[in-house]
């Protein structure tokens, strides 16, 4: 360990961010013009990283162009992608190209931008542990800097009055199919690492799809355009009971503002988790342009006559699975309505199953005699993103993207993530160097109006509440 991290100040920090993701990427930004807040954000990765396994070509954000890191909230920072584009000199194709849904990739270019540009941001830091200091009042941050090969080089510690997670989610795989993607040969893979592995699938004599949201969407399509028409040999299988769309429709969308993640906290466990598992399909569904396109890619492939080789079965779930010698993999399937069983042998597997949230039981083992937690074990986030602590812990502890069963489904949703930060910065520094709308919906959630928090420096009118109920 040659190189010693970078001197730590002597009085305790504002604040510490763990993981450099979109979510904790905006905060940073937000924070950058307030000289009063000193903050740093530690991240493990070399460099800014957002699902380089799914940048497909061609394939974009499901969100408008204005959900960047910073614009709902403040559209004139110098961190909007408006600005990065004007930093670029492409503000004008961009104008004329008239594209409210930008490339994934370009999404991704952006915030690297952001990161490369932006102060306090460590990358080849990984955060160990975080515990309080009862006599200092404060949180002792540990953390290993790491080379270039992501090696232990140097140890740190610092100190800080607040602490915010945003660490993200890691690559899920059913517990029947690990032992496959754990093993060499045939290739099973996450859709997370597809296009590290692409060429490999590609090549694959058949290939089968796993998941039936908007990444195992997107790989089919990519896989079906590179595959010779009559011999493409893909299966697409999912477990919910449709390739359904994602809703889209403009109310359906006030799902993911502020004023329905106010109703949404204040229900009770119980509902909220009846709720949450309700709506999948306001962001577990696909894309309706991805649907077309899938589907005129199959059509054009009619055109002369026959049927492309190409299966798609809703509703299907895998079981179990094995290797047939080292060539093949053996699937064992179940269709949930007809309550029938098949098997499927194929030669690769693309697993688009999803994402959970990082387990934070090792960064945080020495905080929990202090955190508070519901009826399931989860953690208790308050209305501020704030975890719920005991009294005798006097800073805070907040999250970014881990608090679904509290906030609902607008917590990984990137158009929020401007909007989350702004509220943890206001709350961070007591004042309100951000500005809030009190409202942002037509629709009004529940019968009995939520009131909302306005900070006393703002002389904000409160609205009133729309009808209670039908006319």
């Amino acid at each position: 360990m040659t190189n010693p991290p970078p001197r730590e100040p002597a009085a305790p920090r504002d604040l510490v961010g763990i993981g450099i993701g979109p979510s904790n990427l905006s905060l940073a930004a937000l924070a950058h013009p307030l000289a009063e807040l000193d903050a740093v954000f530690y991240e493990q990765s070399p460099g800014f990283d957002w699902h380089p396994g799914l940048l497909i070509e061609g394939a974009t954000i499901q969100v408008p162009y204005l959900a960047d890191l910073v614009t709902l909230v403040d559209p004139t920072s110098p961190w909007s992608f408006l600005n990065y584009l004007r930093s670029r000199e492409r503000l004008f194709p961009f104008y004329f190209a008239e594209r409210f849904h930008i490339h994934r990739a370009e999404y991704d270019a952006y915030c690297r931008w952001v990161a490369q540009h932006l102060p306090g941001l460590r990358f080849s830091h990984q955060v160990d542990s975080v515990r309080w200091d009862p006599e200092r009042d404060v949180f002792e941050v540990d953390f290993t800097q790491l080379d270039a090969e992501g090696e232990a080089e140097a140890l740190g510690r610092t100190h800080t009055r607040n602490v915010v997670l945003g660490v993200g989610t890691t690559p899920y795989v059913p517990d029947p199919l690990q032992p496959l993607v754990d093993a060499p040969g045939v290739p099973v893979i996450h859709a997370a690492d597809y296009l590290g592995h692409r060429d490999s699938v590609l090549a694959a004599g058949h290939v089968t799809v796993v998941g039936s949201g908007q990444s195992g969407a997107e790989v089919f399509l990519d896989l079906l355009r590179h595959r010779p028409a009559g011999r493409e040999k893909l299966h697409w299988i999912g477990r919910s009971e449709a390739f359904a769309p994602m809703e889209y429709s403009k109310l359906g969308l006030e799902h993911f503002t502020p004023d329905y993640t106010r109703y949404f906290h204040a229900l009770t466990e119980p509902v909220r988790d009846r709720v949450v598992a309700a709506q999948w399909q306001l962001h577990k569904g696909i894309d309706a342009g991805t649907l077309a396109a899938i589907h005129d890619e199959l059509y054009r492939r009619t055109l002369h006559g026959g049927w492309p080789d190409a299966v798609l079965i809703p509703g299907v779930r895998v079981r179990t699975a094995g290797r047939i010698a080292t060539t093949k993999v053996e699937l064992h399937l179940e269709h949930l309505q007809q309550d029938s069983r098949s098997r499927l042998t194929t030669d690769a597997v693309v697993l688009a199953t999803g994402y959970r949230e990082h387990s934070l039981d090792r960064i945080l083992a020495g905080l929990d005699p202090y955190m508070r937690r519901d009826s399931s074990e989860r953690l208790r986030i308050d209305e501020e993103f704030r975890l719920v602590l005991d009294p005798s812990v006097t800073g805070s502890i907040y999250v970014q993207n881990a608090e679904l069963h509290t906030h609902g489904v607008g917590a990984p949703d990137l158009g929020l993530a401007a909007w989350r930060s702004a509220t943890i910065v206001n709350s961070l520094t007591g004042k309100d160097p951000y500005p809030l709308p009190v409202r942002t919906a037509f629709t009004t959630f529940g019968l009995h109006h939520q009131p909302t928090r306005v900070p006393q420096t703002r002389q904000a009118k409160q609205l009133t509440p729309l009808v209670e109920g039908r006319q």
